[in-house]
């Protein structure tokens, strides 16, 4: 079983990515990158939760445009 995402994260997450998604990939890496360019993070744990996040929510997006 999967870890449960607080609102919090949900709400930032979904935020960056109907503003910036175009900028976000399925790499965690280079999301890690994206999240620090474009969000206001208080620590870097929070930075690594949102940019797993929009992490899946690429891939499933990828998922389902094939």
């Amino acid at each position: 079983m999967g870890r449960i995402k607080t609102m919090f994260i949900k709400r930032q997450t979904k935020n960056l990515l109907k503003q910036h998604g175009q900028h976000f990939t399925t790499n965690f890496d280079d999301n890690k990158k994206m999240v620090n360019k474009y969000a206001v993070t208080q620590c870097k744990k929070l930075r690594n939760v949102i940019a797993g996040y929009m992490t899946r929510l690429k891939k499933v997006e990828e998922k389902q445009a094939v």
